[in-house]
């Protein structure tokens, strides 16, 4: 899938937990889990707007597009 989705690298940034995330934008751990592990096929932009704010970045930190045979910025 060409949509690499960062949060993992963004919340280490910001020294946040799962857990701590979770309880921000009041998402199940379950589902955060999805997005983070890069296995979710849709994301509200009511729950990226959140994240972004718990988070204080753009929806561009989060979410990269890679055109085939490109490889992921290392963050």
């Amino acid at each position: 899938m060409p949509i690499i989705v960062n949060l993992d690298v963004m919340m280490a940034k910001r020294k946040v937990s799962l857990n701590e995330l979770s309880e921000r934008v009041d998402l199940t751990l379950s589902n955060l889990s999805i997005l983070k592990t890069g296995k979710a096929k849709a994301i509200r932009f009511s729950t990226l707007e959140a994240i972004c704010k718990a988070l204080d970045c753009q929806p561009g930190d989060i979410l990269e597009y890679l055109r085939d045979n490109e490889q992921p910025i290392n963050r």
